[in-house]
């Protein structure tokens, strides 16, 4: 395995333990937070994708579109909506996550293997000092994630998926 199978493998399985522990969820469970001040999944789901969106962009790759206001009802502005017609279905979320993985996994193909090493985004520098290190955290940010998810499968008397 090289290191670009590895980051790839790491964005895959990650988005594979999210589809996992959200498989069982309805749309109206979305909606549910684990505790007060919690972000719910449907949040949760958006900010993953549009995080993504912009990990990859940040070290020129090319993703698609997100759809127009996405980014600000996913954003920490938005975090205590829960109203119901600032975020999509289930469905309509994992359609946008297929469509950012598709082109996450060209983006990490696209950097060839001094990239790697590369100087990462200014912005991001302090946490993710390379352009692979931004490629890992595609992955990483979405295991942090999981946690949460988890803790709300709990809270909704969900079987445990792993």
């Amino acid at each position: 395995m090289n290191v670009h199978d590895l980051l790839k493998h790491n964005v895959t399985f990650s988005h594979g333990i999210t589809k996992a522990y959200l498989a069982d969820i309805s749309d109206e469970e979305m909606l549910v937070r684990a505790v007060p001040g919690s972000n719910h999944l449907a949040w949760q789901l958006g900010h993953l994708i549009a995080s993504e969106r912009s990990l990859m962009t940040s070290v020129g790759g090319t993703m698609p579109d997100l759809p127009e206001g996405f980014a600000e009802k996913h954003g920490k502005e938005n975090i205590a909506s829960d109203d119901p017609n600032d975020f999509l279905s289930k469905d309509e979320y994992f359609q946008l996550m297929g469509q950012m993985h598709e082109a996450a996994m060209a983006v990490i193909d696209g950097v060839d293997e001094a990239g790697l090493d590369a100087p990462g985004p200014e912005q991001m520098r302090d946490f993710f000092p390379t352009v692979g290190s931004v490629l890992f955290m595609a992955g990483g940010h979405e295991m942090m994630h999981a946690g949460q998810i988890a803790a709300i499968r709990r809270k909704l008397g969900k079987p445990i998926v792993m």
